[in-house]
């Protein structure tokens, strides 16, 4: 058996969850790219992942996008390099990163208010403009 995928010191997946299928590269590459299956496609599914606790399944659906199917599986393609197992690590990789990512909790902003310091120099600014603005003004309508 093959051992667990370390997300962060508390959360690990099994290799198990991983689906992965072997499908044919696009693009340039001459006649290797025709023959050899060396694309991987990698499957996780979220929703049904005993592994990972609800809240990270939230944040990680939320960064998957449209990576993510209507039925709460993450679809990864990876098709970098030449060989299979290339392919393969990449696409585990990129999952781990997106898992990780997914496991962070996001710190909760703080409401602050201006320090009355900021506050005065933002006026002073806005008098220094406004003066500016009046010197350019034509000579007025007096005659």
């Amino acid at each position: 058996m093959a051992e667990p995928i370390a997300i962060t010191r508390t959360i690990s997946i099994d290799p198990g969850e991983i689906e992965e299928s072997f499908i044919r590269a696009s693009g340039p590459g001459g006649q290797n790219v025709n023959k050899v299956s060396s694309a991987v496609q990698l499957r996780f599914n979220l929703e049904k992942s005993p592994s990972l606790p609800e809240p990270v399944k939230r944040r990680v659906a939320n960064l998957a996008g449209s990576r993510l199917t209507k039925d709460g599986v993450i679809v990864l393609t990876s098709n970098s390099y030449r060989t299979q197992q290339q392919n393969r690590d990449a696409a585990v990789a990129r999952l781990v990163a997106l898992l990780r990512e997914g496991s962070i909790v996001p710190k909760r902003r703080i409401a602050t208010r201006p320090t009355l310091a900021s506050r005065e120099r933002r006026i002073a600014g806005k008098v220094k403009r406004s003066a500016i603005k009046q010197m350019r003004q034509g000579p007025s309508g007096e005659d």
